[in-house]
């Protein structure tokens, strides 16, 4: 199995929210970082996906 690059850093977060995150993750069967992580992959898929058709709709507009 190839070992992935991985980037280390500190998160400080609000205690309250990291005891929501944990218990979301274990509901999930991830640990606390994979939820994180489940949830950054996320948000940058929607934001891709909203860049995807704006840049459509401009074009279009541009076209009329």
């Amino acid at each position: 199995m190839p070992s992935e690059d991985r980037k280390a850093f500190l998160l400080r977060i609000d205690a309250k929210l990291w005891a929501e995150l944990e218990a979301w993750a274990g509901d999930e069967l991830r640990s606390a970082n994979g939820q994180i992580e489940f949830l950054l992959r996320q948000a940058l898929q929607q934001r891709r996906r909203r860049r995807q058709v704006e840049e459509k709709t401009e074009s279009s507009d541009t076209k009329t």
